[in-house]
């Protein structure tokens, strides 16, 4: 069966070994070359035309964020997974790569005891990824089992454990396909939802996980005015990047963006991001909608977590809600859709096409639990024809 072709790019020889390795064990892939530095890189790709491409942001003669921008204007498409660390200047550099085009990220772990260690997690983390980003009729892995930490990256709550490889991606251990940790089965649905009654809606909650730094930025972009109501947002992101992430957005269009605190009353026109590692929840008991911060367990491998967001959301305010579910790995999102669409409240989620990975949006149309599937740049003008609707014509008045 055809493997995955993937190069390693990194100025450490170490590194570079240790990566290598730890990818060649899983019989899915095959690392085809390694480059010191982006400028070799360049070469590298070109002639091997790799179907990924891991890249350290740190290095001589050209760095990651220059490499990424060169292959782009080359005209290379493949996925591009960045190696950041979890500091204000490592995640500084990630949103750039990121906006250079880079497809997503892993984080390096500090604190570890050796660099085989570390870098074990780091494979943890990658090669999840990979598989998800260049999709092959692939035989199983054999050597480390790294189907659990889809979305550790997102969550730094240890290694992730092992017996994951053959369960469906968005699962828990021991938990049947469909269901949240400490939840029951989200039912199957053969049709789409039916469209909810016409009524007011209060707040809108998104959820977002592999390519959504981008997406969201489209989306915000997109405003062309700020939101009626308060925009939640879960990114499967670690703490410090969703800071980072929130001020980039912030100046991109007409909403105020910030990073959610604790005990913040939700304003219109604001966009919340939930902090990396805290779930962020809707608040109603005082009779004003305000933010909560939570750091229960992760519900899917992730905190924060679209189904926590979105199931508060709907003991807030019912089915006066507009749930949006973006590109992302796994199904975070599809229980708590499922809880949007029994309250009476909307689901819009991103097209396959428009998709980094049709992961937790498709876990949601899959369902049957979107009213709306539609390309990504479609997305800000559906939210606004939602939240302000045309009057009604009179009857008789020409269209």
């Amino acid at each position: 069966m055809s493997r995955i072709r993937v190069v390693v790019v990194d100025d450490s020889v170490v590194v570079r070994r240790i990566v290598s390795d730890v990818l060649a064990a899983d019989r899915r892939i095959e690392v085809v070359g390694v480059a010191a530095n982006g400028r070799l890189a360049q070469s590298k790709v070109a002639q091997l035309q790799p179907d990924l491409v891991t890249m350290d942001i740190e290095m001589p003669e050209m760095n990651g964020i220059e490499a990424v921008a060169a292959l782009r204007a080359a005209g290379h498409r493949m996925p591009i997974v960045m190696f950041s660390t979890l500091t204000e200047r490592g995640a500084i550099a990630t949103l750039d790569a990121l906006a250079a085009g880079a497809t997503d990220y892993v984080t390096k772990p500090a604190g570890q005891g050796s660099v085989h260690e570390a870098l074990a997690r780091v494979a943890h983390d990658l090669v999840p990824r990979i598989v998800a980003l260049v999709p092959r009729d692939t035989e199983p892995a054999v050597g480390p089992d790294h189907g659990a930490a889809l979305h550790a990256a997102a969550t730094p709550a240890g290694p992730a454990r092992p017996g994951a490889l053959r369960r469906p991606l968005g699962t828990a251990p021991g938990v049947a396909p469909g269901t949240a940790p400490g939840h029951a089965p989200v039912p199957a649905r053969v049709s789409a939802p039916p469209q909810p009654a016409p009524h007011p809606v209060r707040l809108v909650v998104v959820g977002s996980s592999t390519g959504g730094p981008e997406a969201l930025s489209r989306l915000v972009r997109g405003f062309v005015e700020p939101p009626p109501v308060p925009v939640l947002v879960v990114q499967h992101m670690p703490p410090v990047f969703t800071r980072q992430l929130a001020a980039r957005l912030d100046r991109l269009g007409p909403a105020t963006v910030v990073e959610a605190g604790d005990d913040e009353p939700l304003l219109p026109g604001h966009v919340y991001i939930a902090p990396g590692d805290r779930h962020l929840v809707v608040d109603a008991r005082t009779g004003m909608l305000r933010t909560a911060l939570s750091d229960a367990p992760p519900i899917n491998f992730c905190r924060p977590a679209a189904d926590v967001l979105f199931r508060s959301a709907v003991r807030a305010v019912r089915g006066e809600i507009l749930a949006v579910v973006l590109t992302g790995m796994g199904a975070d999102g599809r229980g708590g859709c499922a809880e949007v669409v029994d309250a009476g409240g909307t689901v819009v989620v991103q097209d396959q096409a428009s998709s980094v990975v049709w992961g937790m949006p498709g876990a949601v149309a899959a369902a049957g639990l979107a009213h709306r599937v539609v390309p990504l740049d479609d997305i800000p003008g559906v939210l606004h024809d939602i939240l302000v609707p045309r009057p009604a014509q009179p009857t008789g008045a020409p269209r």
